[in-house]
């Protein structure tokens, strides 16, 4: 909140103590105001408290939930509002249990629960990692999980915990703090959080994080993505987009990924947690991503409908496995709440496979530094944005812009001998047609680098050459171009030299 607005209410609630007794309409019955200045106010309601303590007195205070098993965390009948929701879980940091262990909460005799989100997403945090980090309505702090939003119940509360994983949770403790009253307030919105994933996310549509219809406000965001390629961060160009009350087009469009998070160029100053925003997973090895974003000063309200999307990657070039949770407030029950997959493996997170290694591959990246060309930039170009799959995940990119431009590489040989030399290059819309010289030894076929998508050649035999052991000058030539070819770039992925009799 703002320091001036904290200032007018802590003024306002000071002026209503001072001038008068504390009257029906002076009291705070629900903590609306919800400020420093607003606690010398009187409040309604009677203090409860639910948890794991021991009800025999003694100190085993902990719950296990076998695997299957369902634990109630809570049953109450009447109203009152949840004020704070503290779990710890043992083992500890368990990526099964965090992915796999369902928290759910039901409001008001409903049938369909209003929160079903994995119990470690819940908090904040995705992959089923556990991170501390302090925020205003969620925190993780040394083992302890901690909920600060409201929420609300008019008749009944009810939550659940199921463990869907393989792992026994040794140790479940939990307190959750609420308030009870004889009735509250009938425009009071029930508190939801709804889980959603696309793995992979589809290459031209934008990840839905929200799809709610009916009337309430949104307020907020952890989105967990993850590169499927296993590099980059790449999918942080994906624009937020999100369409009130059934517009025709998104009336909210942002300008990039961390930018809505509040954050700046890749979130490139590494992690940090503040009370709106903040980013708590940020791997590069992993290309994942763990951020959230709360609408608290900014709730968004809807009258009829809210689509909250964002893309993931510029247009959604990029291949990600998307996983969030939305939290909102609306009146009633949200009949399309549940994502929850049926198989629990459909929860955990995407593993990438590791980098495409071709066997004996001389990587063409790693002749950047003697290479030497006529025209054009010689470069390196990281391949995990694109469908296809390149040794290393990367390719020596020369980008020359006119023909008969040479590029000259020294090619390593394990031995005098002759060798049949197999290249590996890339396809695209704006490559050229090339042809290889070894020494001064003109090789074919020539080599048409033209297709409309982005794709890796495989294996291309330019038959026997003869080798000297130690550096051999290899020659790549702009032979022409395919018609439909808008330049004359070359990529480059690998050679293997196979020895041959």
């Amino acid at each position: 909140m703002r320091k001036s607005s904290l200032l007018i209410a802590a003024l306002a609630g000071a002026v209503l103590a001072i001038a008068a007794p504390a009257r029906a309409q002076d009291r705070n019955p629900v903590g609306q105001l919800g400020t420093l200045g607003s606690l010398m106010l009187p409040r309604d309601g009677t203090p409860k408290h639910e948890g794991s303590w021991d009800r025999k007195g003694g100190n085993g205070d902990a719950r296990t939930v076998k695997p299957g098993e369902t634990l109630t965390l809570l049953d109450v009948k009447g109203a009152g509002v949840i004020r704070r929701f503290w779990v710890t879980i043992a083992p500890r940091s368990e990526m099964h249990i965090h992915r796999q262990a369902i928290l759910r909460m039901y409001w008001d005799d409903a049938k369909e629960p209003s929160v079903e989100v994995p119990i470690g997403d819940f908090f904040g945090v995705g992959f089923g990692e556990q991170k501390d980090y302090i925020s205003l309505p969620l925190n993780e702090t040394s083992g302890g999980y901690n909920c600060y939003w409201p929420m609300p119940f008019h008749k009944s509360a009810r939550w659940t915990l199921t463990n869907m994983s393989s792992r026994q949770i040794d140790a479940f403790y939990y307190n959750i703090d609420y308030t009870a009253y004889r009735r509250l307030p009938g425009r009071l919105l029930n508190f939801h959080a709804t889980w959603r994933r696309e793995n992979p996310t589809t290459r031209t549509k934008n990840y839905t994080i929200l799809d709610a219809a009916g009337e309430g406000h949104f307020v907020g965001t952890a989105l967990f993505m993850q590169n499927r390629r296993g590099r980059g961060f790449g999918f942080l160009e994906g624009d937020e987009m999100i369409t009130v009350d059934g517009e025709e087009k998104p009336s909210i469009i942002g300008t990039g990924t961390e930018d809505y998070f509040s954050s700046g160029w890749y979130f490139d100053r590494g992690l940090y947690s503040a009370p709106y925003h903040g980013v708590t997973i940020l791997d590069p090895t992993l290309g994942r991503v763990s951020a959230y974003r709360w609408h608290i000063e900014d709730a968004m309200n809807f009258r009829k409908s809210l689509l909250v999307t964002i893309e993931h990657g510029n247009q959604n070039d990029h291949e990600a496995d998307y996983s969030s949770v939305a939290y909102y407030y609306m009146k009633g029950a949200h009949p399309a709440n549940s994502t929850i997959p049926t198989d629990p493996i459909d929860l955990l997170p995407y593993i990438p496979p590791p980098p495409l290694k071709i066997p004996g591959a001389i990587e063409a990246e790693s002749l950047k530094a003697t290479a030497r060309a006529t025209a054009g930039d010689i470069d390196t170009q990281g391949m995990d944005g694109f469908a296809g799959r390149w040794s290393g995940d990367l390719q020596l990119w020369w980008r020359p812009t006119v023909l008969d431009a040479e590029l000259t590489l020294q090619l390593p040989a394990p031995a005098d001998g002759s060798y049949e030399l197999i290249g590996y290059f890339t396809k695209a819309k704006d490559y050229a047609k090339i042809q290889l010289k070894s020494g001064d030894v003109e090789l074919t076929p020539i080599v048409n680098l033209y297709d409309p998508e982005v794709v890796p050649t495989g294996p291309v035999s330019f038959g026997k050459i003869t080798l000297k052991k130690g550096d051999n000058q290899l020659t790549v030539k702009i032979a022409g171009k395919d018609d439909r070819s808008a330049n004359y770039l070359v990529g480059i992925d690998a050679f293997v030299l196979k020895p041959s009799p």
